[in-house]
């Protein structure tokens, strides 16, 4: 019963749909434009059913859309379904940049007082010296 539960989840929301490593790598591969499935199996070197099956979840929560193009069926990125993603990511970017900001003054401080350190050796190796 839990599996079944799962899997719902999975095919119904954005979110744990992109948690599967896979399925962020055929969106990576379809963010650069339409691809037939048989270009994913092949960049993706996987079996052809698997490659299927992860568009299939894909495709329900609307992350990517299908169109035929002849006998071909053609895959892109629906960045509309991405965009509850983007939102809960964006969230937090400035709290990440805050902290990089931060981090930079730390290591600037670090390579000047190394600087600084060996400027002082640098005195002392001279004064030895003479």
């Amino acid at each position: 019963m839990i599996l079944g539960m799962s899997r719902a989840a999975t095919t119904t929301d954005a979110f744990n749909a992109v948690a599967e490593p896979r399925r962020r790598q055929i969106l990576d591969l379809l963010a650069g434009g339409e691809r037939p499935v048989g270009d994913l199996v092949r960049v993706l070197e996987l079996a052809q059913p698997q490659v299927s099956k992860h568009l299939r979840v894909l495709r329900e929560v609307g992350a990517v859309d299908v169109r035929e193009d002849g006998r071909r069926r053609l895959y892109r990125v629906n960045g509309h379904a991405l965009k509850p993603i983007h939102d809960w990511v964006k969230n937090y970017e400035r709290s990440w940049s805050d902290r990089f900001d931060r981090l930079d003054v730390v290591l600037e401080n670090l390579k000047q007082e190394d600087l600084r350190h060996k400027d002082d050796e640098r005195k002392e190796e001279a004064d030895d010296g003479a």
